[in-house]
């Protein structure tokens, strides 16, 4: 019984947390990835945008602000000089990460499907498009509850002054 109890509050717990199973990076990733970006300043271009595209994972996978914005910013700018459909599929994904991150679903959603396009049955796009539409479904109940005591607060409140004159 304590399990099914305990289950029950975590499901709760990850409805309102937005529990999503999508990896996060640390700090102490995101300064080893600089360096590495740093020390490929002399090496060959492909070398240099492999180091670009693992900084840009670890930004977007940050859970400070500041790093997936500027994730985001670095793929947009290198998303034109993606050379394949491979990287351009990877460029993608690592955006709609950072929209997903930042809370911009329907951004987020739509370069999902640019994604899907290239590769459509790939999981790990079609994993976290699953994760942006729960979070919209869930935006959007929390949402109308919202509202709805909104508008429960007004009616009490207009009841309460009317029987007040009364």
């Amino acid at each position: 019984m304590d399990a099914k109890i305990n289950q029950f509050f975590e499901s709760v717990t990850n409805f309102f947390s937005g529990g999503d199973h999508l990896p996060w990076s640390t700090p102490d990733v995101i300064v080893g990835c600089e360096r590495e970006v740093a020390a490929t300043k002399d090496e060959s271009d492909d070398r240099k945008n492999e180091s670009i595209m693992r900084l840009s994972w670890a930004l977007v996978h940050s859970k400070q602000p500041e790093h997936v914005q500027r994730g985001i910013a670095m793929l947009e700018a290198s998303l034109t000089n993606a050379n394949s459909p491979l990287q351009k599929r990877e460029k993608l994904y690592l955006l709609a990460v950072g929209y997903y991150r930042t809370g911009d679903y329907s951004r987020s959603m739509k370069l999902l499907e640019e994604c899907l396009e290239i590769a459509p049955d790939w999981r790990q796009a079609i994993s976290l498009q699953k994760l942006v539409e729960d979070r919209v479904t869930k935006d959007g109940v929390i949402g109308i509850g919202i509202t709805a005591t909104a508008v429960g607060l007004i009616a009490g409140g207009i009841a309460a002054a009317l029987a007040r004159r009364g």
